[in-house]
């Protein structure tokens, strides 16, 4: 299908084209083959086809969504899909002027994305490609139709364009804190003595999933174990529970961690919190715009060094949207494995963050705080903020 060149105005492009063509500009990218499911997303507009979000294998291959994006030539975008999103495409029809879905596999996806890119007179232009997430059968295939095409690693440059939300996406982001933080203190009110980690973990994928949320994973410790990892163990009276999950709503992610005791917190436990607590409060008061975001680990990390419990404790925020880690990159290898190549750059509007604080303490076991932040013009938002405290079991 083509629809003749009209300009991004007409195009009606979802997203900051000027900003993306400034990003393309600086890692020297004059085309797109963007091909993960996330950055397919947001090209889309947010779109993504139901069929495959939870599995990619077609049998004997996989599933390739591609959108073929030229710098400062919306309108000779393209969109390769599977051939079922036919109808999608009739129902509410792709904004790319050239719309493909005909393909079943990662090579056929891959052919039709090279065709197009001939079209677009490709040979000589520098091809920004996702590695990592473009099968290397797709990749012989668009070698094969082109010749020796030029390619460039556009991951970086995707991960930046995603860092800026709009206010819809900031939308979804609260929708998916919201939830999850409901869904994590209906499981503390609805559990008590003698639950095991299986039934909790069970009873939020049903929370979140009757709250409209795409379960992700849990995390839970019960007592003095550090061990995470789903088991039978049973939550037993004065112990402490610690919920930490990741759910997405419409493939924007929550990811927070809350605790639950139950009984009464002694005053040992009132006082281990707070200290964590103090530790991200440290870390909020300095998310704002202009902040490096050195200074603002820096700070927290100051606080968390004057604290009692410091030798047992530690401190992590990264920045997260349709992925749980993404720009802005702030610590390195800690725990996760990438570069904080944002450390030195100043916060931004709209970034969105989180901080968790995390607790190994010998004796009164795993305790956490994991929160997400929203920078603005005029400081930050404490996103899905209810449930900081100690959450009593068994209330309902």
């Amino acid at each position: 299908m083509n629809i003749a060149p009209g300009g991004a105005a007409k195009v009606g492009v979802p997203f900051d084209h000027q900003r993306v063509d400034r990003l393309m500009d600086e890692a020297g990218i004059d085309i797109l083959l963007a091909t993960s499911k996330h950055n397919v997303q947001y090209l889309l507009g947010g779109y993504k086809f139901i069929f495959f979000v939870a599995m990619d294998a077609i049998g004997h291959s996989r599933y390739l969504p591609v959108v073929v994006y030229e710098k400062g030539r919306p309108d000779n975008a393209a969109y390769v899909g599977n051939k079922m999103e036919g109808g999608e495409h009739q129902n509410n029809p792709f904004w790319t002027p050239v719309v493909q879905t005909a393909s079943w596999g990662s090579v056929d996806a891959a052919e039709l994305a090279a065709a197009h890119l001939k079209k677009l007179g490709a040979a000589g232009k520098r091809i920004g490609i996702e590695p990592a997430f473009l099968p290397l059968d797709a990749y012989q295939a668009i070698v094969r139709e082109l010749g020796q095409p030029q390619f460039v690693d556009a991951t970086g440059m995707l991960e930046r364009m995603r860092a800026i939300k709009t206010d819809a996406e900031l939308d979804q982001l609260r929708l998916a804190s919201e939830k999850i933080t409901d869904s994590m203190l209906a499981v503390f009110a609805n559990h008590g003595e003698g639950a095991s980690k299986q039934e909790i973990v069970e009873a939020l994928r049903r929370e979140e999933t009757n709250r409209g949320l795409t379960f992700e994973y849990c995390l839970l410790t019960i007592g003095s174990s550090h061990n995470r990892a789903v088991s039978p163990q049973r939550w037993q009276k004065g112990e402490v529970l610690s919920l930490d999950s990741g759910g997405n709503y419409h493939g924007y992610i929550g990811d927070l961690c809350r605790m639950g005791v139950l009984g009464e917190p002694d005053q040992e436990l009132v006082d281990l919190l707070a200290e964590i607590d103090a530790v991200q409060q440290a870390a909020m008061s300095m998310a704002r715009v202009g902040t490096l975001g050195s200074d603002m680990i820096a700070h927290a990390e100051s606080v968390l060094k004057a604290s009692k419990s410091a030798a047992f404790t530690d401190f992590f925020a990264h920045g997260m949207g349709l992925i749980t880690h993404e720009v802005p990159f702030l610590m390195t290898n800690h725990p996760v494995a990438y570069e904080g190549v944002d450390a030195a750059r100043p916060l931004e509007a709209n970034m969105v963050i989180s901080v968790e604080t995390t607790m190994l303490h010998p004796r009164r076991g795993f305790i956490k705080l994991e929160d997400t932040i929203a920078i603005h013009k005029d400081g930050f938002e404490l996103i899905g903020d209810r449930g900081r405290g100690w959450n009593r079991a068994g209330t309902a």
